[in-house]
């Protein structure tokens, strides 16, 4: 009877355990859940300009990358040697040029080229692919996201360039001198030799670009449209989260509506943040295996 008793009790014991369990299992994924919705609604309440900064951002990147390797390329290896100083200069100089003065160039120069002689070629020659055209058709404005990317682009290559030379200089002669001398071309040696050996500081040198990018204003308030709509056309007028605060803060009005472009800011900051900080770790791990190497 006594053991009969105690295996009842002991029944009891264990199914209380996992009632119990399976209660705090369901409270911590409740939480959890809650955390989660919370920050799906922010980020649905601010898609279109977090879509546009990183859209944007993208572009600006897919151009710059090639343009900025084939910079640092020619200053490195193939520019004659009374090149390489003034130009290395005038490409620096680009980066000191302010921001708003780009905007002007791609408002008033840039924009009404690009609507007159691109989008119509883009919307008659790409805008009729099937899955491709849609992102390249629309009415020829000049304005709008594939313009705002384009001038990023234009924004970032000088700091993309830069870094990418001075890690391409780093390289030791020796290991370039073996490359040729087994036949290799200026290509090879550039891809096989020279980018694996700097490829820690060429990614934090475009992680740079990116944040520059990513919190630009006054350029892409410019050039960007400001539409608060979402088009699956880069033609189309968009918004971003650092032309959202250009454009809206003067005219906040209440806690509210001045809560929620802070909230756009915090995001961005955010976002800036991860991204020098990631750049600065990668320049730091390439500076401390260049001096073992030594």
């Amino acid at each position: 009877m006594p053991n009969l008793l105690r295996e009842a009790s002991h029944k009891r014991q264990t199914v209380f355990d996992l009632l119990f369990r399976n209660l705090t299992r369901l409270a911590a994924f409740a939480v959890l859940a809650l955390l989660a919705a919370i920050i799906g609604s922010l980020i649905v309440g601010r898609l279109i300009p977090i879509v546009g900064t990183l859209v944007t951002s993208g572009i600006a990147l897919l151009i710059a990358i090639p343009v900025s390797f084939g910079i640092a390329i020619f200053l490195t290896e193939l520019s004659p040697r009374w090149l390489r100083r003034p130009l290395g200069i005038a490409v620096e100089l680009l980066a000191g040029i302010p921001s708003i003065i780009y905007g002007m160039w791609g408002l008033f120069i840039f924009a009404p080229l690009f609507a007159d002689h691109v989008e119509p070629w883009l919307n008659d020659h790409i805008g009729t692919w099937p899955l491709l055209g849609p992102f390249f058709s629309g009415p020829p404005m000049g304005i709008g996201m594939l313009t705002a990317g384009i001038i990023l682009a234009i924004m970032v290559i000088p700091f993309i360039a830069s870094v990418m030379r001075d890690v391409f200089d780093v390289v030791p002669t020796m290991l370039k001198e073996s490359a040729y001398g087994l036949g290799a071309t200026t290509w090879e040696v550039m891809w096989n030799v020279v980018l694996p050996y700097t490829k820690i500081g060429v990614v934090g040198g475009i992680m740079l670009g990116l944040g520059r990018a990513l919190g630009e204003t006054m350029a892409v308030t410019f050039v960007i449209g400001n539409a608060h709509e979402l088009h699956q056309s880069l033609l189309m007028p968009g918004n971003s989260i650092s032309s959202a605060l250009a454009n809206e803060f003067t005219e906040a009005v209440g806690d509210l509506y001045t809560s929620s472009l802070i909230e756009l800011g915090l995001i961005l900051f955010f976002i800036t943040f991860v991204v020098l900080s990631l750049a600065r770790f990668m320049l730091y791990r390439l500076a401390k295996g260049e001096g073992q190497g030594a």
